[in-house]
C-alpha cells in the first residue's frame, strides 16, 4: 500500500488517499483513519467521509485551513491498528429461489459452476461494509468470493426493486432503493438498509461486517411475495 497522499479540495476539504487500486488493506487504513480523526476532535473539522481508498475531511475555512488540518492529521500517523470494537455484525436473510434471483443462473453459467455452488459461495463469506456511495443507503460490501466474481452487465436494468441482493466483481450490495443497476441480481432480502430514523438513517456503519443466511420464499414477508 502506498504512503497516504494529501490533496486540497476546494477551500474547505482535504482528501487523504491511501492507494489508487481497491484493496482490503487500503480500505482498512481508511476506516482506521476515520476513527482516529473522530477521536482527535481536530479544531474546525466537520464531516469525515470514508470511501474505498480515501477519506474526505471537510472543515470550516473561517476556523482553519488546509495546512493546519493536514498537519493535525499527519500527527495521527502511524495509525494504530484498530480492532474496531464498535463494529456490529449483521445477519441478513436472503431468498435465492426462482422469481427472486433473475441473474443467478447466468452467474452460475459465467462461473462454470452450479446455482447451488453460487449460493453456497455467497453465504459462506463474511462481508465488510467498505463505504457508502452512489445513492442513499448504498452500502458497498467487500468480500465476494473469487469463484463468483463477475463483471457488471454492459447495460443497466431499469426498476430493480429495493432489497434485491446484487453482486459485481468483489462487491455485494443490498439495494436500498428501486433503481437501475448493472449488477447481477442473485436474491432478495427482507431487510431494509434504509431506516425510518433521522438519527440513524442507515442500518450499517462503515467497518461493520455482514453475513447472509439462506431462507425459503415462504419465510419472506407478504409484500415481497406478491406477484412472484
Amino acid at each position: 500500500m502506498d504512503s497516504p497522499r494529501f490533496k486540497a479540495v476546494a477551500d474547505r476539504a482535504l482528501l487523504i488517499e491511501f492507494a489508487s487500486v481497491i484493496s482490503d488493506a487500503a480500505n482498512q487504513a481508511v476506516i482506521t483513519l476515520d476513527q482516529a480523526i473522530s477521536v482527535a476532535e481536530i479544531e474546525g473539522v466537520g464531516e469525515v467521509i470514508p470511501a474505498l481508498v480515501n477519506v474526505l475531511v471537510t472543515f470550516d475555512p473561517l476556523i482553519t485551513d488546509h495546512a493546519r488540518v493536514e498537519c493535525a492529521i499527519r500527527a495521527l500517523f502511524p495509525l494504530r491498528t484498530s480492532n474496531n470494537t464498535q463494529a456490529t455484525r449483521h445477519e441478513l436473510s436472503v431468498c435465492y429461489e426462482a422469481g427472486f434471483s433473475p441473474d443467478l443462473a447466468a452467474v452460475a453459467s459465467a462461473c462454470d459452476i452450479s446455482t447451488e455452488a453460487v449460493i453456497n459461495a455467497h453465504v459462506s463469506s463474511e462481508y465488510h461494509v467498505a463505504m457508502y456511495g452512489f445513492a442513499p443507503g448504498y452500502a458497498y460490501l467487500s468480500g465476494v468470493p473469487e469463484a463468483i466474481q463477475i463483471p457488471r452487465k454492459p447495460t443497466a436494468v431499469r426498476d430493480v426493486p429495493a432489497r434485491s441482493v446484487t453482486i459485481a466483481g468483489p462487491q455485494c450490495l443490498a439495494m436500498a432503493l428501486t433503481m437501475p443497476t448493472g449488477w447481477s441480481i442473485i436474491g432478495v432480502t427482507p431487510t431494509y438498509v434504509m431506516q425510518d430514523d433521522a438519527a440513524r438513517p442507515f442500518l450499517f456503519d462503515v467497518g461493520d461486517t455482514v453475513v447472509f443466511k439462506r431462507i425459503k420464499a415462504e419465510e419472506l414477508p407478504a409484500d415481497l411475495r406478491v406477484g412472484r
